[in-house]
């Protein structure tokens, strides 16, 4: 098998206005950034056309270092539809340069189910992260210029709540001192930086419905507190103009397409374990506008992506995906049973039964959200005939849909059955209308509880003393009608990564929240999270270089 970035090079691409024409795209509405990278206009979505339009979302299994393949799953199935002469689309994420070279690598596929160019989406694409991070990073020159400017009229925070934000897994900034050296260097003072996919306007930009919209939510970005205890905001800074005009291109999802030269929609790049984990709505309704199924996956396990997916992008834009995939692994299956990532390329039915409880409670969390459920095995070399009757014949026990992933190594012609599945279940038994977790109307504490112990399965929720007053200053506040954004380990259902399976019956500890006024949402972190990853100590970015004038190491 080949390594994907030289399948990615041994792929004959379509110029991108073509594929832009090939689902019905105007040329004059295709901003060409190079050959085969566009930008499409928001104002070509029709609401009507979405309606109308199969949405399909695919998630996952608990992760594991094993990995799950997800994504690949997701460009594989659009493949596999167009196979059987569907007109699909897949909307995905952009990749972060911060797991790009850190312990993942590259998030656009692999195999022969990628979407393409790889090594640009995987690295600068059309400049959204940069733009979102310098958007970002201006509004923290900008307040800090203002305390600055201010201070000798008495003016001052009694409490300020941005940090910056860089796209780099850097650990040494997750605290800092600002404005050290002389008086005219700023004013003293701690802050730090969180990782640019769990920036405000990161969830901003993926949830806004348009350029007003984005504008409007950039206004309300709250950015502290003055000492008569009232909320400072981007709008007090007089800079929302600015700030929307740093995103302006931003704003307008990216057309690429896959290594069958189908179009794929790429934009916007949230972390679903400290963020909302989905890409961008405009994004979505306009893969909507112009595929007859649109294949979309929110990031991690189901417990985190699907969950928000749901809760958070659905209630705010009327969303209601027709079919829910998760996807499954025998690796990842036995590391919930038990068995050692060492040993998990070994056959061991025994682990395998018992991490088949993990898939469970996940498929039981995402019939609570009125879904019809079918599982897609990612099929892996080291995969036997027996491991995977044992799933299927345990899917047809939990009475739902099974089919087999080959995308990997096949293409859209590996995806086949899978497409078939996915068709007929949603001809004959399509989802129900959503039912969220909990209501606009209940309290903060019943957000999270309702999701902390219905779906992950604690048996109670704890928070801290600086939790509790954050949470009655949002009822003051009057934002407690926001959904809540759980920010958690993704390798457990619990906030401790260690404990695998289908663990029930421990404490869950909210130790701190995030207001996300703009992005209209409440970020409750728990246990041990990082908003600023750190790198591992054998890092992707040792793999990475330029060998005679191309890329090499990118996965």
């Amino acid at each position: 098998m080949k390594a994907d970035i030289e399948i990615a090079r041994e792929t004959e691409l379509t110029k991108i206005k073509q594929v832009a024409e090939h689902i019905g795209i105007p040329r004059d509405e295709v901003e060409n950034y190079g050959r085969y990278i566009a930008k499409i206009p928001e104002h070509l979505i029709d609401e009507e056309k979405v309606k109308r339009s199969n949405l399909i979302l695919v998630t996952a299994i608990t992760a594991t270092k094993a990995g799950i393949g997800k994504t690949t799953v997701s460009i594989g199935l659009a493949l596999g539809l167009n196979k059987i002469g569907k007109k699909a689309i897949v909307a995905l994420r952009e990749p972060s340069l911060g797991p790009c070279f850190g312990m993942k690598g590259g998030a656009a596929g692999g195999g022969y189910a990628q979407v393409l160019p790889m090594e640009k989406i995987n690295l600068h694409f059309t400049g959204d992260f940069h733009a979102i991070t310098s958007a970002h990073n201006m509004i923290s020159a900008l307040l800090d210029n203002y305390l600055y400017q201010n201070q000798s009229k008495g003016f001052g925070l009694k409490e300020i709540l941005w940090k910056r934000v860089l796209d780099v897994n850097d650990r040494s900034l997750r605290n800092v001192v600002l404005g050290l050296g002389a008086k005219t260097d700023g004013i003293t003072r701690q802050s730090g930086f969180d990782i640019t996919p769990a920036s405000e306007i990161m969830a901003i930009l993926c949830l806004s419905k348009d350029l007003d919209d984005l504008r409007r939510r950039i206004e309300n970005i709250l950015l502290g507190f003055t000492y008569d205890g009232k909320p400072f905001t981007v709008n007090d800074l007089g800079v929302a103009g600015a700030i929307t005009v740093l995103l302006k291109d931003a704003i307008h999802p990216n057309l690429v397409q896959t290594t069958e030269n189908t179009a794929a929609f790429v934009h916007g790049g949230p972390f679903a374990n400290i963020a909302h984990g989905c890409n961008s709505l405009l994004a979505t309704k306009m893969a909507m506008t112009f595929g007859d199924y649109v294949v979309t996956e929110a990031g991690f396990g189901a417990d985190l992506g699907a969950e928000k997916f749901y809760n958070i992008k659905c209630r705010k834009s009327g969303l209601q995906p027709r079919l829910t995939v998760i996807v499954a692994t025998t690796q990842g299956l036995k590391m919930h049973g038990g068995v050692s990532l060492d040993r998990i390329k070994e056959p061991n039915m025994e682990g395998l039964r018992e991490g088949l409880r993990n898939l469970d409670k996940h498929v039981r969390n995402l019939h609570s959200f009125g879904q019809t459920v079918i599982v897609a095995f990612n099929r892996y070399a080291t995969d036997t005939d027996e491991e995977m009757e044992l799933l299927h014949q345990h899917c047809d026990k939990l009475g739902v849909g099974f089919a087999i992933n080959n995308a990997y190594s096949e293409g859209g012609e590996g995806a086949v059955d899978l497409a078939r599945l996915v068709v007929d279940t949603i001809e004959q038994k399509p989802s129900e209308p959503l039912r969220f977790t909990y209501k606009d109307g209940d309290s903060v504490e019943q957000k999270i509880e309702k999701v902390a112990l219905g779906l992950y399965g604690a048996s109670v929720v704890t928070y801290s003393s600086e939790t509790r007053k954050k949470i009655k200053l949002i009822e003051e506040m009057g934002i407690a009608h926001y959904p809540v954004c759980i920010a958690k380990t993704q390798y457990s259902f619990s906030a401790d990564p260690k404990i695998y399976g289908a663990v029930n019956n421990f404490e869950f500890h909210i130790k701190d929240i995030v207001i996300n006024n703009g992005a209209e949402m409440i970020v409750a972190i728990a246990g041990e999270i990082m908003r600023m990853p750190g790198l591992p100590k054998e890092p992707q970015a040792k793999y990475i270089d330029i060998v005679d004038g191309q890329i090499d190491g990118l996965s």
